[in-house]
């Protein structure tokens, strides 16, 4: 019996290297991880760098009913030092080992997997109901979409979490038997696996079906493609005959309004995403399963609800799933809707505000003034009180959302001049604060601060 994992903490000859590691702070069950080459680990992701032979079997140990135990009694507090890590007891039973590596590496292949279908993974492929047709995972080489309901999509992808999520938990509960029998710990412990910590995910529509949308949008953008799977365009040259199947903004903008006001609009463009994939037949129920999903049982048309969800959810949604440091970024007027379009990080330019401004917002305004003279006319032809009553509410909403615009003009006009440029090396946030806070002069003096952007 070896006294100790052979572990190593803030040595730089172990830097990039493969080796098991775990978070410093647990509020719930430890939980140790495979950690690739060219990563690196600090004090509060903390590792330990076994011998190449050893290194699945000491994970298996780690994540352990047994180790969990030794825990308790070495540090019962939320924090795991790396002494105590090595302070487990190691025995390495030989004939018994190959058994720990193989079941070891199905639960990293199964929970890399999980990892990967989302696209905050270094990894990420394509989008998880893209992936699965007619009961059968992708063949990678096999780009091109196949026709059928979403819904048919994410059944089987539910099937196929669940089963992942079954087979992992059985695959923790053997090697909890391993370790018990090794240690002779029979009549001490039990192998049983709750399933608060089994730790893949399980298909849940309404977050699956958001992440669907956030993945259409970023094929909008170029950022991923329907003929090729991966990360497709995160800066440097944008390469158009890389999009087929599906084509991305020319500009870079893609508007989100009360009404498509645009052909590029954003809902008009995600139809045209749904339609790429699964085809024309099955447009209005594939649309109509999603627009449930994303506001099950409530009122509206599957239009509207769609139509919702990118004025008010999307973007709240897209700046939890990458923490307030968003590659799209919204132009936003505010309150009123007036005008809302959105920019790749990755793919901006000194000239997309003016062409935001001037393509955009300036032909938003002008619908909006055609709106409110036509609606005028129509209250001067209408037969009876009701009528009138309704055509000023609908013209006051768009008069509001007309002066918001006009409002709106005088930061964006104010940025567009500028030509400002951004360093994509210097992050998220310090470009962001470039378009946030700014100082505009006003016709009669002084200065108005104003923001671009929506408010992280």
């Amino acid at each position: 019996m070896e006294n100790n994992l052979g572990f190593r903490h803030d040595n730089r000859d172990f830097y990039f290297k493969q080796g098991v590691t775990w978070s410093k702070l647990c509020s719930g069950r430890f939980s140790a991880r495979f950690m690739n080459r060219g990563s690196m680990f600090d004090s509060t992701g903390t590792s330990t760098f076994p011998n190449e032979n050893l290194y699945s079997y000491i994970l298996g140990l780690l994540n352990s009913n047994f180790a969990y135990k030794c825990f308790e009694i070495l540090n019962p507090t939320l924090a795991i030092y790396p002494n105590n890590v090595g302070n487990i007891p190691l025995k390495v039973d030989d004939v018994r080992k190959s058994d720990v590596s193989e079941l070891v590496m199905q639960n990293i292949s199964i929970s890399r997997t999980d990892w990967d279908s989302f696209e905050t993974s270094w990894d990420f492929q394509r989008h998880p109901l893209l992936k699965v047709s007619n009961n059968q995972w992708w063949n990678e080489s096999d780009l091109t979409p196949r026709r059928h309901r979403i819904e048919d999509s994410f059944n089987f992808w539910r099937f196929y979490t669940d089963s992942q999520f079954e087979k992992l938990k059985a695959n923790e509960e053997e090697l909890n038997r391993i370790f018990i029998d090794i240690y002779g710990l029979q009549d001490e412990l039990t192998p049983e696996v709750e399933d608060k910590d089994v730790t893949v995910r399980k298909a849940d529509l309404g977050r699956d079906i958001r992440s669907f949308i956030s993945y259409a949008v970023g094929c909008m953008f170029g950022r991923y493609s329907l003929d090729e799977p991966g990360l497709i365009y995160a800066g440097g040259n944008f390469e158009p005959s890389r999009y087929q199947a599906y084509k991305p903004a020319t500009d870079n903008i893609i508007p989100i309004g009360v009404k498509d006001y645009f052909d590029t609009d954003i809902v008009v463009r995600f139809m045209d995403f749904v339609r790429a994939i699964y085809g024309e037949v099955s447009l209005g129920e594939n649309l109509a399963f999603i627009a449930e999903a994303l506001y099950p049982n409530s009122s509206g048309t599957t239009i509207e609800k769609l139509r919702r969800y990118f004025l008010t959810d999307f973007y709240k949604d897209h700046l939890k799933t990458y923490q307030k440091l968003p590659i799209y970024w919204l132009l936003d007027s505010g309150k009123k809707n007036g005008f809302k379009v959105l920019i790749y990080l990755h793919r901006y330019n000194k000239h997309t505000i003016g062409v935001a401004r001037t393509d955009y917002l300036h032909k938003q305004s002008q619908r909006y003034e055609a709106e409110i003279e036509n609606l005028k006319f129509q209250k001067s032809e209408a037969k009876d009180k009701r009528a009138e009553v309704a055509l000023d509410k609908e013209a006051s909403i768009i008069q509001a959302a007309f002066d918001e615009c006009r409002t709106y003009d005088q930061i964006i006009a104010y940025i567009a001049h500028q030509q400002i440029e951004l360093d994509l090396d210097d992050g998220v946030k310090v470009n962001y604060d470039k378009f946030q806070g700014v100082e505009v002069p006003k016709d009669g003096g002084g200065v108005e601060m104003m923001d671009l952007l929506g408010r992280i």
